[in-house]
């Protein structure tokens, strides 16, 4: 299982990048294995703001559709357009090209609250 160690963690299986002012999130390795082929992706909606552990995207795939929530608190600035067109990048590259929307924090704190690769790798053994 791919966990990066620059990467933080939340327990409902979501990832963050930050990059200076904001951060890209996408869903982990483990949960692209567990949902198997995803074959739709609802992004949020850019300006939408966002409370932490709220529902902000939808993916599907064969098996079932399943909420992504944003790991912290902000204001959606970008979506990944490719993922409408191939929304297996989720698949392919979870980490990479397959993020699903960027963020501008309301809270950078929060960025520390949520789980390291140490952490995460613990919570899905």
């Amino acid at each position: 299982m791919n966990v990066p160690a620059d990467l933080r963690y939340a327990k409902t299986h979501e990832w963050i990048r930050p990059e200076g002012g904001t951060v890209t999130v996408g869903i982990t390795d483990h949960a692209q294995e567990e949902l198997t082929d995803i074959v739709y992706v609802e992004p949020p909606r850019i300006g939408l703001e966002v409370k932490a552990a709220t529902t902000v995207a939808v993916v599907e795939s064969v098996k079932a559709a399943s909420d992504i929530y944003s790991p912290i608190s902000g204001t959606v600035t970008a979506v990944n357009e490719e993922l409408s067109s191939n929304p297996a990048l989720l698949n392919t590259d979870p980490f990479g090209q397959g993020w699903i929307y960027k963020l501008k924090p309301s809270d950078p704190a929060e960025i520390d609250i949520l789980l390291t690769s140490e952490a995460y790798t613990a919570l899905i053994s």
